[in-house]
This record gives C-alpha cells, sequence and structure tokens, in this order.
C-alpha cells in the first residue's frame, strides 16, 4: 500500500483538516483511503475515521519500535495510506514526523499556512526541505500544500514560487465551516463534530488528486509478523463517550487473543462474564454524575476486589479511583477501587511520551521489566498513603512525579496509554 506523509510547519497549521481533505479528495476519486496518525493520538484518528470509514492506524516510534511502526503500517487496508504528522515536522525527540516518514521511507507533502504569504510559502518549503539534510536525515519533501489560500493571483504567486523539486498540489481555501471546535486534550471527537462532507468536497476540488497520488510511494517492506497465540480469555472492554481512546492496535491485539465483549458504563450496561477487564482513556469527567450512579462501575469494583484483572489507562484510572472533582468543584463517587482521590485541573499536568519499569508489586509483571507509553492529561491525583505502584517513572510524570500504576487486587491503573507492541497487553490476557 503506497502512502504520503502530510506534515506541518508546526502545531496548528491545518494538518488535521487538510488530512481529510485530502482523504476525501482520494475517496471520491474511488480510492480506498486507508488513515494514519503520526504520534499518540485519539481525537485527529477519529476524525479521519469520519471521512474513510474505517480506522486511523497510529504510528509512533517511541511506541511501537521501528519494526511495530512497519508491522502496524502494513496492518492497514486500502490501496493508499495518507499519514497525518503531529507538531511540526522536525518536532519531538521521541518520534517526530520526520522520524516516522523516515523509518516508513515515505515521502513528505508540507502543509503550509498561506493565509498572508506567496513566495514566502516556496522559501517555507524549500527550507524545510534543506534542513533534513543538514541534520543527517532521510527525509524526502516532495511537495506543498497551501492552507488557507484564495485562489487567482494568491495561488499563481505560490506555484510559480516553488523551485524544481517540490510540486504544488493544491490549496484549502479559507472557510468557516472548515473549523473543528475543541476543549481540552484537543478537537472535538470525530463523532461528536465531524466535518461537514460538503465543505470537504468543496475544499477537495482544489486539490491535484493526480499529483498526490503521484507523490506517494511504496513504504519500507513489513517485518515478520509476530504469532500471536489465541487463548480462551474473554476481555470486557468498555466503550461509550467517556472510553473511547482505543488504539485500533489494541482492539486488534484482544481480538486475536481471545474474545471482546463490549460495555457501557455511561449507559449503566451489565458487565459482561469476562476474565479480564479493560477501562480505556476518554472523558469520565464530561459524564461523572452518569458514572457516579452506574452501575457498570459498581459491578467493575466488585469484580476486581473478587480478584479479576483489571487494566484502566487515564480515564479508566480516574474511573475506579474514589472520587473524582470536576472544574466546577463538584466532587463525584467513583468505583473506589485504587486508593486516590483525582481532581480536574484548568491547564495540562502531563505531556510527553513516558517509560516505565516494574517494580514487582503487579503480578505478571517482572521487576524492571520495561515498557514504553505516552502521557496526556488535565488531572491530578492525591494517593493514599499505603498506595502500591506497578511502576517507576523512567520518563515522565506517572501518577506523583515519581511512580505510576497504582495497584489493588489485579488491578492496575496507570496515566500511560500504551500500544500492544511494546507488550503492554499480554499482562491482561495471559494473567487473565
Amino acid at each position: 500500500m503506497k502512502g504520503v506523509v502530510l506534515a506541518g510547519t508546526r502545531s496548528s497549521v491545518g494538518k488535521t483538516v487538510a488530512t481529510l481533505v485530502a482523504i476525501e479528495a482520494l475517496r471520491a476519486a474511488g480510492h480506498a483511503v486507508q488513515p494514519a496518525k503520526a504520534g499518540p493520538d485519539f481525537i485527529d484518528p477519529s476524525h479521519h475515521a469520519a471521512v474513510a470509514d474505517r480506522p486511523s492506524r497510529t504510528l509512533d516510534l517511541w511506541l511501537e519500535g521501528e519494526d511495530g511502526l512497519r508491522r502496524n503500517y502494513h496492518r492497514g487496508e486500502g490501496d493508499v495510506c495518507v499519514v497525518e504528522g503531529v507538531m511540526g515536522l522536525y518536532d519531538g525527540d521521541a518520534s517526530s514526523t520526520a522520524m516516522v516518514a523516515e523509518t516508513l521511507s515515505l515521502p513528505v507533502v508540507l502543509v503550509v499556512d498561506a493565509k498572508a504569504g506567496m513566495e514566502s510559502v516556496a522559501a517555507t518549503a524549500l527550507g524545510f526541505e534543506a534542513y533534513a539534510r543538514e541534520i543527517g536525515r532521510d527525509v524526502d519533501v516532495v511537495g506543498v500544500i497551501a492552507q488557507r489560500a484564495h485562489g487567482g493571483r494568491h495561488e499563481r504567486g505560490i506555484r510559480e514560487a516553488l523551485p524544481d523539486g517540490l510540486d504544488y498540489l493544491g490549496r484549502i481555501p479559507p472557510d468557516d465551516r472548515l473549523a473543528i471546535p475543541d476543549r481540552h486534550l484537543g478537537l472535538h471527537m470525530g463523532a461528536e463534530a465531524a466535518l461537514p462532507r460538503e465543505a470537504l468536497a468543496d475544499a477537495a476540488s482544489h486539490l491535484d488528486v493526480d499529483r498526490l497520488l503521484a507523490a506517494a510511494s511504496d513504504p519500507a517492506p513489513a517485518p515478520d509478523v509476530r504469532e500471536r497465540s489465541e487463548t480462551d480469555t474473554t476481555v470486557a472492554v468498555a466503550r461509550d463517550a467517556a472510553f473511547g481512546f482505543v488504539y485500533p492496535a489494541v482492539a486488534e491485539y484482544l481480538r486475536e487473543r481471545g474474545t471482546v465483549e463490549t460495555f457501557s458504563p455511561v449507559a449503566g450496561d451489565p458487565l459482561p462474564d469476562a476474565d479480564a477487564i479493560y477501562l480505556p482513556g476518554g472523558y469520565p469527567e464530561l459524564h461523572a454524575d452518569a458514572l457516579a450512579d452506574s452501575e457498570s462501575l459498581a459491578a467493575v469494583a466488585e469484580a476486581a476486589a473478587g480478584g479479576a484483572t483489571v487494566l484502566a489507562e487515564c480515564g479508566g484510572l480516574m474511573a475506579v479511583a474514589e472520587s473524582l472533582t470536576t472544574t466546577d468543584g463538584a466532587t463525584h463517587e467513583m468505583a473506589g477501587v485504587l486508593p486516590v482521590d483525582v481532581e480536574m485541573c484548568d491547564r495540562y499536568q502531563a505531556l510527553d511520551h513516558v517509560a516505565l519499569a516494574a517494580t514487582g508489586h503487579a503480578p505478571g509483571l517482572e521487576v524492571g521489566q520495561r515498557f514504553r507509553g505516552h502521557e496526556f492529561h488535565y488531572s491530578r491525583a492525591t494517593v493514599g498513603r499505603d498506595a502500591r505502584f506497578a511502576f517507576d517513572v523512567v520518563r515522565g510524570e506517572g501518577v506523583d512525579g515519581e511512580r505510576d500504576g497504582l495497584v489493588e487486587y489485579a488491578t492496575v491503573g496507570t496515566y500511560a496509554h500504551r500500544h500492544p507492541e511494546s507488550g503492554a497487553f499480554e499482562r491482561l490476557v495471559d494473567a487473565a
């Protein structure tokens, strides 16, 4: 499956909108598009999926390693993959867009904000192309999409200024309909605020689909596939508006290893009969009232006390805490599995790739065993004096700045989102 990376010159340059427009343009031309996102993100991929009608792949060098990243790419389906970058092309010490493009040997199309520039758009693109050589990165910047560009003289000035070797692939015109509302953690999810199809189609008419396809190339070959042994384990996975942050690769891993049964704590669904429970991240703070009264969470607490294997990630950690206090000062009782109280803050409390080392307090983990993950949250935790932790933090903030993975019974609650390529979900299945 050929692919191309749409990279930005910086954050908030309009990469997500440009990616959605590119997906729509290719889809309208009859192509099966596999969307993907460089970096650990759940929100942008939800918008990709709303347009492409298939899950967006997560491509992160820190979370997956080189072989894992390539395996994850090749698990995609379609005839062309459009990869949205993270921040600016070269930003990030653990897994920049440039690192992902280099690992996959995919060309880069630069999304440049052209609102107040013409020749300067070409100069910017040329600088990004030259910088790869300066730092010794094998990154091939092949073209430009001009974001917020008008037609006529504006577009002509951009196109004519581009030097040989940098192709003009079209523009995204200014359009208020292409604005996605945001909140803490980023944009609203795709299911909540998908861009109007008509607006995407109008913008897509200004992209050159043939040139976009010509820019795409074959990726680096896939490494050997990891064999995953099937078990008779059933995992209950919380999936609703409060628990929506699940990498497609995690869902695939759990289905390949056993049986997945989903339930909605917000709706108070009965907890499925399962050997293990997975509470992913999301927005429990937006549904605190419903979760406080949720029979589902009460059943999770009962199952946890009975020794069921439970993994609670970020929002999941918040849901199995003693309490959750929202920004309006209201405190809501949660499941009470872990000795921690969580409070929402106005500013983010952690944002980084993380590295964790097992302490030996969690069953199934060897002392010193390393895991990589990612954290991004607006809440802070106050832990009880008797709290035990599954991990020491090697990189990142964790729960208290030094430790992560609160442990009670066979339940682990962590602020880190992890990926199956790191081995993070083997315990959930094998221990169960």
